[in-house]
């Protein structure tokens, strides 16, 4: 999943994906914090890993593997 937003500084890309995380005031940015924590926790739970590459002021993109079924 992509977009064309603000992006994501180096030193945020980790913190992002905690629970209740904002790096913006809720005035400036819409939101509750929760969303990338819930995804972080349904894909480790499966064995996965999510991560996001993300330019400051260039938007994000956030991935994530899984492993294959047989």
């Amino acid at each position: 999943m992509a977009d064309n937003g603000i992006g994501v500084a180096p030193e945020y890309r980790e913190k992002i994906f905690s629970l209740f995380t904002r790096l913006h005031p809720r005035s400036s940015y819409g939101g509750t914090g929760i969303g990338l924590a819930i995804c972080r926790k349904l894909i480790q739970h499966n064995d996965g890993h999510i991560w996001v590459e993300a330019g400051d002021g260039e938007g994000c993109c956030f991935k994530f593997t899984l492993p294959a079924v047989a």
